[in-house]
């Protein structure tokens, strides 16, 4: 074993006797490399205090001279913490002796994470009272927020710690402070259902602000399920009628969705209609669509008390009730609108009924599109979702009917990924990693159609001209991941089939390769190591030489440099694959001129030959 992770073991697991013998056998440059050291992304130090071993932290820090500032990776409630400095790890942890020392040590009391979460913050997180006011007591800074803007006060709202909060309320912590996102500590009462704190905090000035969604603290109970919270806000003067009917179909929303407790959700749904339809005020009539929404079965929202009670036979409704109910007040921008939408059709399609899965699942990919930044996450995550969906029908389900996945499905999902590619492409600063991910996830469903009977069978042939279309249209958005990667390396890349959590299709793909040619990629393209996806295909020596043949069919160069003048041929030296891909068929004359050329130092093509030649001399 290593001796740093003899260290690291004793300081985690408080060892401090065998720590000691170990050490102070070593020299003073030694044991400094030792303390210093990371093992799994902690020191020993930071072991030590997130573990709560006062006499190792003391030995460390006194006669190891370890540094108070160093920052390390810990893991808390399953969460990774990236960045956290030994005072942070105590607090979180609520170690108090720890805390105090380290201070009286002189460790920065409002040293940050990466996120900036200071150990104020930490402490507060988890309610460790007696660090919270030491921290303060020695100069910690209440307003510090984290890098999503969620202060010390809004921590504390949300984990229910109502000492806490009313202790920083009492040192005029900001109530109606606002989060990056727009929510203040009242939306995180309301969604963690605390109404001890939100009675406190509007009684020090809290004002029912909206966020950047247009979420008020109540619907955010209601959209949490969250009653008791609900019940006491509706009854507020400053809650509106319309403000009070809205929450309570919200509230009856979460109840199918979220509760499943449909009577629950049929009682307040009731008393909203009632509310809307009081003999003794105006009526407030529901928005009706002037189109009822194909994915939710033409459902249209019920009015009456008697419609609603048609519902409690048809559960089935019920569900597309909470679906309308939500997209009309939350609106289509908001996460959850699209999120239960997905939901929804996850469950049917837990129950085979993969029809209406696709069509709520499109629904809400359209709606993301819509509404979201191009290569947004939640996009993503749908349209992989997709991917791993037509797999399963397709290995799972094919023993059980004859054609498990429509075609026409998967045409509808590339239309969609060749949109967001389009869209993305006209970014200013394309996010590397989210695109390579789309362009991955849109491999796999190339590779799906392509092993398609109806494609493979080249039958209907307007149904596979469409495909073919799409796959161009893709291919000639020469959209890039990372390291300048085209599809077309991708679709040699082993790695391209890790996608998600779930297996979808294999990598590389000769089929994908095959119709990427076709399409018109270009196979001598580079990425930003000069690399061909010859050069990537090259370094499989498992996959066979059919995609090193197609390759070569369509013009690549065996003899292309990239930028380290490594060939495809260079990898496939001393390989059995020499004959299928010899030298003499596929490196012609004026391949060999042109590295002579390249190579030879006395030798001045550039401006001397057309672009063209000058291209084609570089590429060897």
């Amino acid at each position: 074993m290593e001796y740093r992770h003899v260290v690291y073991n004793a300081c985690r697991d408080g060892k401090i006797t065998r720590l000691k013998t170990f050490l102070d056998r070593r020299s003073k440059d030694e044991v400094f490399n030792l303390v210093h050291a990371k093992t799994n992304g902690a020191t020993p130090l930071i072991m030590a205090a997130r573990n709560g071993h006062i006499d190792i932290v003391k030995y460390l820090i006194e006669s190891c001279k370890a540094d108070k500032a160093q920052q390390g990776s810990v893991r808390f409630d399953g969460e990774t913490i990236e960045g956290a400095p030994p005072l942070w790890c105590a607090a979180a942890a609520g170690h108090l002796d720890i805390v105090k020392y380290l201070v009286d040590s002189g460790a920065d009391v409002n040293q940050t994470t990466y996120t900036n979460s200071t150990p104020l913050r930490a402490a507060c997180f988890d309610g460790h009272f007696e660090i919270v006011k030491f921290l303060v007591s020695h100069n910690a800074d209440i307003e510090i927020a984290n890098r999503h803007g969620h202060t010390c006060l809004m921590i504390a709202c949300y984990k229910g710690h109502k000492a806490i909060a009313e202790y920083l309320l009492d040192l005029k912590a900001q109530v109606n402070r606002k989060s990056v996102k727009g929510n203040t500590a009242l939306h995180d009462c309301a969604e963690s259902g605390s109404l001890e704190i939100m009675k406190l905090l509007l009684e020090r000035g809290a004002t029912m602000d909206r966020d950047s969604y247009g979420m008020t603290p109540l619907m955010a109970a209601a959209v949490a399920g969250f009653h008791n919270v609900v019940d006491f806000v509706i009854q507020l003067p400053a809650c509106s009628r319309v403000e009070r009917v809205e929450a309570l179909e919200l509230l009856g929303a979460t109840y199918v969705d979220k509760k499943r407790d449909n009577m629950a959700a049929i009682s307040v749904w009731r008393q909203a209609i009632e509310d809307r339809n009081h003999p003794h005020k105006q009526r407030l009539q529901k928005p009706v669509r002037v189109e009822p929404i194909a994915a939710y079965e033409n459902a249209v929202e019920v009015q009456t008390v008697e419609e609603l009670e048609e519902l409690i036979v048809d559960p089935d409704e019920m569900r597309m009730q909470a679906l309308l109910v939500r997209e009309r007040v939350l609106g289509r921008a908001h996460p959850d609108t699209s999120y239960y939408i997905r939901y929804r059709g996850a469950l049917y399609a837990d129950m085979g009924n993969f029809e209406r899965c696709i069509t709520l699942w499109q629904y809400a990919l359209d709606m993301q599109q819509s509404v979201l930044e191009p290569l947004s996450a939640m996009t993503l995550s749908s349209f992989l979702s997709f991917a791993e969906l037509f797999s399963f029908m397709l290995t799972e389900w094919r023993h059980r009917v004859e054609r498990p996945v429509s075609g026409a499905d998967i045409l509808e999902v590339l239309r969609r990924g060749v949109n967001e590619v389009r869209r993305s492409c006209t970014l200013p600063d394309v996010d590397g990693a989210n695109m390579n991910r789309l362009l991955v996830i849109m491999l796999h469903l190339l590779s799906l159609m392509t092993g398609l009977p109806s494609v493979k069978e080249n039958s209907p042939a307007n149904f596979v001209q469409v495909f073919k279309c799409l796959a161009y249209q893709l291919v000639h958005l020469d959209a890039r991941g990372l390291n300048g990667t085209t599809l077309l390396h991708m679709a040699c890349m082993r790695d391209t089939t890790n996608v998600g959590r779930y297996p979808v299709c294999t990598f590389p793909s000769p089929d994908v390769v095959n119709l990427l040619l076709e399409v018109g990629a270009d196979p001598n393209v580079r990425d930003q190591h000069g690399n061909t996806p010859l050069h990537t295909a090259s370094k499989y020596r498992t996959s066979g030489f059919g995609i090193l043949l197609s390759l070569l069919t369509h013009g690549a160069h065996l003899d292309t440099c990239n930028s380290q003048r490594v060939t495809p041929l260079d990898n496939l030296k001393g390989i059995a694959c020499q004959d299928a891909v010899s030298p003499l068929t596929h490196v012609t004359l004026q391949c060999l001129a042109a590295r002579v050329i390249s190579q030879h130092p006395n030798i001045q093509y550039k401006g001397c030959v057309s672009p063209k030649l000058e291209d084609f001399i570089q590429m060897h």
